[in-house]
């Protein structure tokens, strides 16, 4: 259905894409992996119109087509679902959905008829999807289901998903598969890029891997697997599983008592009492929604608390700002890199600095020293392999994984006490992914006190010497995950 031939790509002296080819055939699910920065995202934003390329070819149904814009790609039978949603979050789905499809005046909508036509379409692939519903009030999965219907309200017979699954719960990654599948027995054609090789492995007809912005492989599902598909990504052996040596820890860093945090809908953290020792993971496993965003961010000062204490290192710091918890000693690695950890049109220098801005060397005497903001910048991107190299460019540029890497480069040249790391792997490539859990188990081994929240039940459950398992803002059980099963703590974190 869709083919690229020679694409070329580049942004200044960045080349994106080179010679890139893949063809997608008509009615199957193709998968793009690559590591982050590889160019997958920019192949496909070039074949939706968001870029224009520099050279090569499109065609679709064998004929070749110019398609300027996404307006010509809609046009053409092309959709796509970002890695970041593009909804209005005070609108109705329907509103979402109909916005920039409406014929005529906004006087005329028929937004009674939009609603009934959307219900038809969400019915019809048991999306379960109100289109009288807001937008703020649903879900994350529920609000990638939109996205779905914004594409197919549009009659496209391609979609192209970008990390669909990255901020899925694995039940609605589970739930979601189930709706590809029926959209592919439905005729439609869909193109997914991830990095989750064993998502890979169970949705995709076909494969296209890329490295470096070129295409190294196109290959049948059915005759791969994850270990040939990581060496074609990385140009190497790739450690799948985490190996560490048991933990030796010492004292207590953080003891959090009886702690309450209230969040949209009422208490959010509800009498969570527990300790994180010096050379210690500490686990927190749990379906997203039930309490971890407030308690890590009650604890690295961002939320207030509305009961208990926290005490650091012997020290009453429930009321502490942030600024002065990461003046004590406390990183933290938000889960939400746009909204807490990056400031996405600023360049790296400047989020390079971010929350140690005011210190020395970086400033003296309220001026910001340039050499040595230069010197910490290089030396994270060179450490953290941030790509690409080029510091001069805004955040916003960068791929979802480059942009954790230069958060995680920054918190961790901190030499922190205590670490507090929200889904520390989101969106990251499985070459990033196994130097992430390496410096993990390394800042741990240096004595460091780690507390970590992870969507990934297997890399909580592999990382972490203890792990507590979170059910409705309640510590629910408190176990070791190397003598407890998946399915033990998978029952606990649903009530099962």
């Amino acid at each position: 259905m869709l083919e690229l031939r020679n694409i070329r790509k580049a942004f200044g002296d960045c080349v994106a894409n080179e010679n890139v080819s893949l063809t997608v055939h008509t009615g199957t699910i193709h998968a793009i992996v690559g590591e982050n920065g590889a160019g997958k995202s920019t192949a496909m934003k070039i074949a939706y119109g968001f870029y224009n390329a520099d050279g090569g070819e499109i065609s679709i149904d064998g004929k070749p087509v110019n398609i300027r814009n996404p307006h010509d790609a809609i046009a053409n039978g092309i959709g796509m679902v970002h890695q970041h949603f593009m909804l209005v979050d005070t609108m109705t789905v329907a509103e979402n959905i109909v916005l920039g499809a409406e014929t005529g005046s906004a006087a005329a909508l028929d937004i009674e008829k939009a609603n009934a036509d959307i219900k038809t379409l969400s019915d019809d692939l048991k999306l379960n999807i109100d289109p009288r519903a807001v937008i703020e009030d649903l879900s994350v999965g529920q609000q990638q289901r939109v996205e779905l219907l914004k594409a197919l309200y549009r009659n496209a017979d391609l979609l192209i998903l970008d990390e669909p699954t990255a901020v899925l719960t694995p039940q609605e990654v589970e739930d979601f598969f189930s709706i590809l599948r029926r959209m592919k027995e439905q005729g439609k054609t869909v193109v997914i890029i991830t990095h989750k090789l064993d998502e890979v492995l169970a949705i995709s007809d076909e494969v296209t891997v890329m490295r470096d912005g070129k295409t190294v492989g196109n290959v049948r599902t059915a005759d791969t697997n994850a270990q040939e598909l990581a060496r074609l990504i990385v140009g190497r052996d790739v450690l799948l599983r985490v190996e560490k040596p048991d933990a030796s820890p010492t004292n207590d860093v953080l003891k959090v008592n009886g702690l309450k945090v209230r969040g949209k809908h009422g208490l959010a953290v509800n009498e969570v009492s527990f300790a994180v020792r010096a050379g210690e993971i500490v686990g927190i496993a749990g379906i997203e929604g039930n309490g971890q965003t407030e308690l890590i961010e009650a604890l690295a000062g961002l939320a207030k608390s509305s009961g208990g204490s926290i005490e650091f290192e012997g020290r009453e710091v429930t009321s502490r700002s942030a600024r002065e918890l990461k003046e004590l000693g406390i990183a933290h690695i938000p889960e939400d890199r746009h909204k807490r950890g990056l400031l996405l049109n600023s360049d790296l220098f400047e989020n390079a600095i971010l929350g140690v801005h005011y210190r020395a060397p970086l400033a003296s005497g309220g001026m910001l020293n340039s050499a040595a903001i230069e010197s910490r910048t290089r030396e994270i991107i060179k450490k953290f392999d941030v790509r690409p190299g080029d510091a001069t460019q805004v955040a916003r540029s960068l791929s979802g994984g480059n942009q954790q890497k230069l958060i995680i480069g920054r918190e961790f040249e901190l030499n922190p006490k205590l670490l507090l790391v929200s889904q520390p792997t989101r969106g990251v490539d499985i070459g990033a992914i196994e130097f992430i859990h390496r410096k993990l188990i390394e800042l741990r081994d240096s004595g460091s006190a780690v507390l970590l929240v992870s969507a990934e039940l297997e890399e909580v459950t592999a990382l972490a010497d203890r792990l507590l398992v979170i059910r409705e803002g309640k510590i629910v059980g408190d176990v070791d995950p190397k003598t407890t099963s998946v399915e033990e703590i998978g029952l606990m974190m649903t009530g099962g």
